[in-house]
This record gives C-alpha cells, structure tokens and sequence, in this order.
C-alpha cells in the first residue's frame, strides 16, 4: 500500500525481508518521477499496480540513486526516461553484460560476483530471465541535475556518501522533502561492515545543505529532522571515539565522553568505524 506524503509525494514503504528498497513517486502538474526501479520486476510491477489506483500525471522519469541490484533489477518495467549520475551508468553497464539463466546466476553467486539473497530474488521474481537485459538510461548527468514536472521541481544530486561513490538524493523543494536512497549507510569491503569515515562529514555537509523536514531513507522509509539530526550526532559520536583499529579502546573512549556504556546502534556504529580503521590500516 502506498504511503501519502503530501498531494505530490507518495512512497512505497522498504520490506526488509524481501530486501526491497523504499521507492518514490513525484507529480507535478504534467508529470510524474519515480525515485529507484525496485529490486526485481515484481517489486516495480507492484509499485506500478498500486500507482494506477492513483489520479496522478504520467510517469515520465526515473531515478536511480545508486547501482546497487535491489535499486534498479525492476527499471525495464516503467516505459520512462531512466536517469543516473554517470558513476552509477559505468557500474549498471556492468548488469547489462550479464546473463540471468540459472547456470550464470549460480556462477555470478559462487564468484562472489552476486549474493545468494540477490540471485533468490532473481530467480523468483524475474520472468523470462534467460533474454532479461537491463535498459540503457537514457540521461546521464554529472554532478546535478534539475527536473520540472510542471510546477514541481526536483533537484537531482550526485553527493559524498559514507554507502557508495555514486549516491544521487532527489530533492523537492516546496515540499521540503529529500529522498537520500541508501547514501546515509555503511558498505562492506572485504566482508567488513564499515562507514567510510573520510566521508562523514562531507555526507552530512551535502545533505544538511538542503531545507528539508522529511527524509525518506532507502532501508526505513521516512524521517523528520529532528531524527536525522539524532542520527548525525550519534554518528559523529562514534566516528570520534573510533580513532583506531581496536574496538576496546573505542568503547572505552565513548564511555569516558557519555558516561554510560553504548546502546545497540551507537555499539554498530563503533564495530563499523573501527572497522573502517582496520581497512584502511590495510592500505
């Protein structure tokens, strides 16, 4: 069922036990964006099934924020102007040479090359996988881009982000409303869980940027500011007291600075800058 943000915006509410992701939709006057393709074509043909219930313009673009599967395995299916940032058009071009019959998703999954949750999720919810080939885009853009749907503008950005080089956050203005996709998370390397602290700061600089009271997150929907703000802070936090490869020293540092010990996000966020220092200790 999809969620109503406004008379503008709609979302589509993440499923983390399907690994869908949250997905967007803007009107305007004259058109419609949709904001990430989904995770398959079962996911996007959902998405579609509950937007022709809607009174709403036609779907003219879509985004993807960044070149990761379950954002845009499901794009083929929105007949629309596929848009990306040009880092996340060199990584998809890379999805476009693979083959999705059983055999190779198998290979792909025992190379490491896909995961099995993914090749799961393919396999169940692409039809007619054995001549699926992902669509080009259709807009490239570098840095930003600004989008008019008829009185409704939307700013597309490529900014610095702590999950993937290629992370685009899709701005509407008059709604003061910023949809981040994934750009907030930490990644894995090397099958550690890390936040690149080198980015932190300069992510939350990006984003901070933008007049906004309602963040609609890939992997939890919807924030307002005042979580946002608590998010940073605790981030920031932790990215502090991770000043080295040990995770002791960490936690002993954070205890100095809160006097009390680390609840069960701020103890993630610690492993996950620590871990962040281990990786690059390996450099």
């Amino acid at each position: 069922m999809l969620n109503k943000l406004s008379e503008s915006i709609y979302y589509l509410s993440n499923q983390n036990d399907k690994e869908r992701p949250t997905l967007g939709l803007v009107c305007g006057d004259k058109y419609s964006l949709v904001i990430d393709g989904g995770n398959s074509v079962q996911h996007a043909n959902d998405f579609l099934r509950e937007i022709e219930s809607l009174n709403v313009p036609p779907i003219k673009y879509l985004v993807v924020t960044h070149a990761h599967w379950d954002h845009f395995l499901g794009m083929n299916e929105y007949n629309a102007t596929i848009i990306v940032n040009s880092l996340t058009y060199e990584i998809m071009n890379k999805w476009r040479g693979y083959s999705y019959d059983d055999h190779s998703l198998e290979e792909y999954k025992n190379s490491k090359m896909m995961d099995s949750l993914c090749v799961d999720i393919i396999k169940n919810e692409i039809p007619n996988r054995d001549s699926f080939q992902l669509n080009y885009p259709d807009i490239i853009f570098e840095d930003s881009l600004k989008l008019d749907l008829g009185n409704k503008v939307c700013i597309l950005e490529r900014i610095r982000s702590t999950h993937t080089d290629d992370s685009t956050v899709v701005y509407i203005p008059d709604e003061k409303t910023i949809f981040l996709g994934d750009s907030v998370y930490c990644t894995t390397t090397n099958s550690l869980f890390h936040f690149k602290q080198s980015k932190l700061l300069t992510m939350i600089e990006d984003i901070q940027k933008y007049d906004a009271v309602h963040f609609l997150l890939g992997h939890e929907s919807i924030c307002d500011l005042a979580e946002m703000n608590s998010y940073w802070n605790d981030l920031i936090s932790a990215s502090k007291a991770a000043d080295s490869t040990s995770l002791e020293r960490a936690l002993e540092s954070f205890e100095a600075d809160h006097k009390r010990k680390p609840n069960e996000d701020e103890l993630f966020f610690l492993k996950a800058f620590v871990n962040d220092q281990i990786l690059r200790s390996q450099l």
